[in-house]
């Protein structure tokens, strides 16, 4: 009789929450760390285990792209949580901090789980996932939300040598101890490349769009609340779960402030971070 296939495992750590993937194939793990380096490296006692089985699929064939689907599902059953996607099946129950992915090998299929298990995590703590991107300047965190190309990856491109990028994709918002904080994330928008893995407090949000100046305007409190809604990344079918997420908005609103930047896309619209309070 042959021997169990040895088990291999990678730490993935983002935002302070490790995920443990174990599995038979060394290549899956190879690819894993490639992907998320800066946010890998073993820890005691994770706070997810995921035991990963890699379904094979040949991307060079046509007929078998076509047939992956792209529509994501994410449900509740009890204690447990199904992620379901057209490359991607996983099952995780909150409560044991156990679950299973069967999923195809590709970083991008691994990308999508971890985003989304995230955004169940962060509801239930008072944070979120934004399509946003987010820069520390002196010591503080600032994000920038917008509809497709309004700026977001530009203007983490234009920071100055002295900021920090944590994303120009996808902010990690957490609550800790009545005070909001952005941490680095892997995931990548245009700039193809990881956050640095730090955090910091959250100082300010702002809705981006491009114009002939530079100039940062307030909002009020109802459009800041849709303009937090309208960026964070949810997918549950989940009614107690979705009022979470919409109190969340309205507390992180209020906490912080939500302005609206015009700018022009070249560095000096860095300046006014050093005079906006």
């Amino acid at each position: 009789m042959s021997s169990p296939a040895p088990v291999h495992h990678l730490d993935i750590g983002i935002g302070g929450i490790h995920v443990r993937l174990r599995t038979t194939s060394p290549e899956f793990i190879g690819l894993m760390q490639a992907r998320f380096r800066g946010f890998t490296g073993d820890v005691d006692a994770p706070d997810h285990v995921f035991d990963v089985e890699i379904v094979p699929v040949d991307y060079a064939e046509d007929e078998a792209l076509d047939g992956i689907s792209t529509e994501v599902r994410v449900l509740r059953d009890g204690p447990r949580w199904r992620l379901l996607c057209g490359d991607f099946d996983a099952t995780w129950t909150p409560g044991t901090g156990r679950g299973t992915v069967r999923l195809h090998p590709s970083p991008y299929s691994l990308d999508s789980v971890l985003r989304i298990l995230h955004t169940v995590l962060l509801a239930g703590q008072g944070g979120m996932l934004m399509h946003a991107s987010s820069v520390v300047l002196d010591g503080r965190a600032y994000l920038f939300t917008g509809v497709s190309e309004s700026g977001k990856t530009t203007i983490s491109r234009l920071a100055p040598p002295d900021a920090h990028v944590l994303t120009d994709e996808m902010s990690f918002i957490r609550l800790e101890d009545g005070a909001y904080y952005a941490y680095g994330t892997p995931f990548a928008g245009e700039l193809a490349t990881p956050g640095e893995n730090l955090r910091a407090p959250l100082a300010a949000i702002h809705l981006l769009a491009k114009g002939a100046d530079n100039r940062i305007e307030p909002m009020g409190p109802a459009e800041a609340v849709r303009t937090v809604m309208a960026n964070v990344l949810y997918f549950a079918r989940d009614d107690a779960l979705t009022a979470q997420v919409f109190d969340n908005a309205i507390a992180l609103a209020a906490a912080v402030p939500v302005r609206r930047l015009t700018f022009f896309p070249d560095a000096r619209v860095w300046d006014l971070f050093g005079t906006t309070p």
